[in-house]
C-alpha cells in the first residue's frame, strides 16, 4: 500500500456543532496525519467551482448554498491508503446507511448536511487539494 494524500472538508454543520477536534481525533486515531489545515469561508464562486462536477445535478444549488452558509475546515490528510481510510472513517454519504462509529453516523443530520467531505479517487484528491492549498502550505 502506498502513502497518499486526500482532501477533507469539515462542512458548515460540523463547524457549527463544534466537533472539529473530534473529527481530527478520529482521523489521527485512524492512522491519518494532518499535513495541512485551514478554516475558510467559501463564497459562491469558490463553492460552484469546487462542486462543478455536480453542476447538472438537481442538488447543486442547495449544496452550494449549504457550503457557503458558514466556515469550513479544509485539510490535507496523509497516510497509507489515505483516500480509502478517510472514506471508512467518514462513513456512507447517507448517514442513515453509515456504519456505527463513523463520523457521518455519529454527527450528520441528513444526506446533504453530512458533516464531512473526502476525495473519492487519486485524481480527484489531486484536483481538490490543489483547489484549496499551494504546495508550500502542505507539510
Amino acid at each position: 500500500m502506498a502513502t497518499e494524500r486526500t482532501l477533507s472538508i469539515i462542512k458548515p454543520d460540523g463547524v457549527e456543532k463544534g466537533i472539529i477536534g473530534e473529527v481530527f481525533n478520529r482521523f489521527e486515531k485512524g492512522g491519518l496525519r494532518i499535513a495541512a489545515t485551514k478554516m475558510i469561508k467559501m463564497d459562491q464562486a469558490k463553492a460552484e467551482g469546487f462542486y462543478a462536477v455536480h453542476k447538472e445535478r438537481p442538488f447543486f444549488n442547495s449544496l452550494v448554498k449549504f457550503m457557503t452558509r458558514g466556515p469550513v475546515v479544509v485539510s490535507v490528510l496523509e497516510g497509507e491508503s489515505a483516500i480509502q481510510r478517510n472514506r471508512e472513517i467518514m462513513g456512507a454519504t447517507n448517514p442513515a446507511e453509515a456504519a456505527a462509529g463513523t463520523i457521518r453516523k455519529d454527527f450528520a443530520s441528513n444526506i446533504e448536511e453530512n458533516t464531512v467531505h473526502g476525495s473519492d479517487a487519486p485524481e480527484t484528491a489531486k484536483f481538490e487539494i490543489s483547489y484549496f492549498f499551494k504546495d508550500s502550505e502542505i507539510f
